[in-house]
């Protein structure tokens, strides 16, 4: 028997996942017949084509090819590539709502970030080749940015820092550090899987609609604060919280980053499932023993840059 250890399994990947990760949007082989067509079944084909492949091999012939229909019938339900692309983003983001870890919204903010972190690494695990345009795609609005480009997660976002205390500009930049840091640092891991981050081509994002905000208030009322630029301060702000991290490192070498046990019953991230919202809470594991105090005493000590953004 071999007295090497064997490499802990990431429970965000669909391995650590176990048989809740058999889930996944259903595959069509090239030249089945389909008995109907519709929006929805075209856009998880096409996200299926993109798991297997890369996001280049998608076009409509390959594309129609796979659900077994000639290419031009696809644009009764998608009028152009890039509605395609939007929509291919948009049924992967969504997985977000069938997630039962991640809540819209919660009474403690380090545990609803932690929650939707995770959720979004678990999208990007799941779909490696698809997370990078999920990254790149022009955002319904200059300000909104991904990858938590929803606008319904970005109201659930904002609204759920405002009702735990932050102020508007606190809101803000919360969503702004955070969305930075999940996109940097999924990329980075998605690339180190074989997918490919460099550029796409897109259309040009002026031709974009105006934005409808009708039904998100909190978007609405900070539209002007999240219209502004702070790329400066934030990076300041971001670079100072790095320099923290690292020097805790300096003084102990050994110290075990932190970790949160996911639910051996969360299901893998499947664009096959409809948007569901779930509210119950679940009760993660224990922290791994280390030199950093527990979990709770952590996330209930604010950086200053936190400090900063609940002022």
């Amino acid at each position: 028997m071999s007295s090497r250890r064997s490499k802990p399994v990431d429970p965000d990947s669909p391995e650590g996942l176990g048989d809740s990760a058999s889930a996944a949007a259903p595959t069509v082989e090239p030249g089945t017949p389909r008995r109907s067509l519709d929006r929805r079944t075209i856009l998880l084909a096409a996200v299926t084509l993109i798991d297997q492949h890369d996001l280049r091999h998608l076009t409509m012939r390959n594309l129609g090819e796979r659900l077994g229909v000639e290419a031009m019938s696809l644009y009764h339900y998608v009028h152009s590539r890039e509605d395609l692309l939007d929509g291919i983003v948009e049924v992967v983001i969504d997985d977000l709502y069938g997630d039962p870890v991640v809540h819209l919204s919660a009474d403690a903010w380090q545990d609803y970030l932690q929650r939707l972190a995770h959720g979004v690494r678990r999208i990007a695990l799941a779909h490696p080749q698809v997370f990078p345009l999920v990254a790149t795609r022009p955002p319904a609005a200059p300000w909104v940015r991904p990858p938590l480009r929803s606008l319904r997660w970005m109201e659930s976002f904002l609204d759920t820092l405002h009702h735990c205390g932050f102020s508007d500009a606190g809101s803000v930049g919360a969503y702004r550090s955070f969305s930075s840091f999940l996109l940097g640092h999924l990329l980075l891991e998605v690339s180190g899987q074989g997918a490919d981050i460099g550029p796409i081509e897109q259309a040009d994002p002026d031709s974009k609609p105006s934005t409808d905000l009708s039904q998100y208030p909190r978007l609405k009322s900070l539209e002007a604060e999240l219209s502004r630029d702070h790329s400066a301060d934030e990076f300041e702000e971001s670079l100072e919280a790095l320099l923290e991290r690292i020097e805790l490192l300096e003084h102990h070498p050994t110290r075990r980053p932190l970790t949160i046990s996911t639910p051996a019953a969360v299901p893998a991230p499947s664009v096959s499932a409809e948007p569901e919202n779930h509210g119950s809470s679940a009760t993660g594991g224990p922290d791994p023993p280390s030199l950093s105090p527990p979990t709770g005493d952590r996330i209930n000590r604010p950086t200053p840059v936190q400090k900063g953004l609940m002022s």
